[in-house]
């Protein structure tokens, strides 16, 4: 194995590979052994993975947060497209194998141009969402995260601004950011593996404003934008506070960030917060404040009515936001606070809310 530290075609430097590398490395090799044992004795080679269907997705009342359960499917070589399912497994281990015993790293776009390259034409993806889901596959199977395994999504763009130092590695070794003085306007862009940051010094009282760490969700917040808010929150104490638009598919970001996501269930415990607390428009905002607003869309209805069978939404609070939007038929968003002044934000909107959630 390299000790030195590789270049790659982008003229990136990656690191010497670490404890954490040589364990991601061992598991893939494990399920390869598990194969030729297989093979060895005779049996038809196959692989159990939990089941990902939206019935094997559970509610876990005790830690708050979306899991997988105890369903499992078996893939096997004794049909033609599972023995295609089984190449193509086999094919990413050995890139990914290859790809942490050379300290390298990818995103999952190229992992699926990449195996156009393979020898075998039965192992290459059809597209990038097979790509992406055999690379959950061996998340599963292997107890090892894609992050660990070097493999990147595209930039998500998500930032951080506020009073927060800490240390991360770059190309000329380590450094020491502070997350407000330090950075431009965009603030400190989070890292695709946020464990590899440490945790210096905070000054903030909670996430999101005032004396705060703010977390620029971009949308549907990454993978990688949960974990470091799950850190924040775990290693420095810190409250998170989420700051939506007042729609269903608003709602949903916060429920991924407090609860998880159905498609990352098997990774919730490490990417969700339960303890985060929602500060976004509701519904009884559209009619305090008479905010403008827009009509809901069948779609919004539908997604609305999703909700109320959501066990994440399934509290006093929500269900009375909930069937009150149904009830106006109205949607807002954030920027319909400028309608009360361009300080209503800061001066009056989130210290009252920040307030009365026992924040500020």
């Amino acid at each position: 194995m390299s000790s030195e530290p590789e270049v790659e075609a982008d003229g990136e430097v990656e690191a010497a590979p670490d404890v954490q590398d040589e364990k991601a490395r061992e598991r893939l090799i494990e399920l390869a052994d598990a194969f030729y044992e297989q093979f060895d004795g005779g049996s038809v080679p196959s692989m159990e993975i939990p089941t990902r269907s939206k019935s094997n997705i559970v509610f876990d009342e005790d830690s708050d947060v979306w899991v997988l359960g105890e369903r499992h499917s078996t893939r096997s070589a004794n049909s033609v497209r599972g023995a295609k399912k089984l190449l193509k497994s086999i094919y990413t281990a050995e890139f990914l194998a290859t790809q942490l015993e050379e300290d390298r790293s990818s995103t999952l776009r190229e992992l699926y141009y990449l195996s156009e390259s393979w020898d075998n034409e039965y192992a290459q993806f059809s597209s990038q969402d097979e790509s992406n889901q055999l690379v959950e596959d061996l998340e599963l199977v292997s107890g090892v995260t894609r992050e660990d395994f070097h493999m990147r999504p595209e930039e998500s763009g998500a930032t951080i601004m506020g009073p927060l130092e800490l240390r991360e590695q770059t190309r000329r070794g380590e450094r020491v950011i502070h997350c407000q003085e330090d950075v431009g306007e965009g603030g400190y862009q989070i890292p695709n593996n946020p464990d590899t940051i440490e945790f210096l010094d905070d000054d903030a009282d909670f996430i999101l404003e005032y004396n705060a760490i703010i977390v620029h969700l971009k949308g549907q917040p990454a993978r990688a934008t949960r974990r470091i808010t799950r850190r924040l929150n775990d290693e420095l104490d810190l409250p998170v506070a989420v700051f939506t638009d007042g729609d269903p598919w608003s709602y949903r970001i916060y429920g991924s960030v407090a609860y998880g996501s159905i498609k990352s269930a098997h990774l919730s415990e490490y990417l969700a917060t339960p303890d985060a607390q929602f500060v976004g428009i509701r519904p009884q905002d559209i009619e305090e404040y008479d905010l403008p607003s827009d009509p809901l869309a069948d779609s919004d209805t539908n997604a609305l009515e999703s909700e109320l069978e959501d066990p994440r939404f399934q509290t006093d609070f929500w269900e009375e936001q909930i069937n009150l939007q149904l009830d106006i038929e109205k949607k807002s968003e954030q920027q319909a606070l400028a309608s009360r002044g361009l300080d209503f934000v800061t001066d009056t909107y989130l210290p009252e809310r920040l307030d009365e959630m026992g924040i500020l």
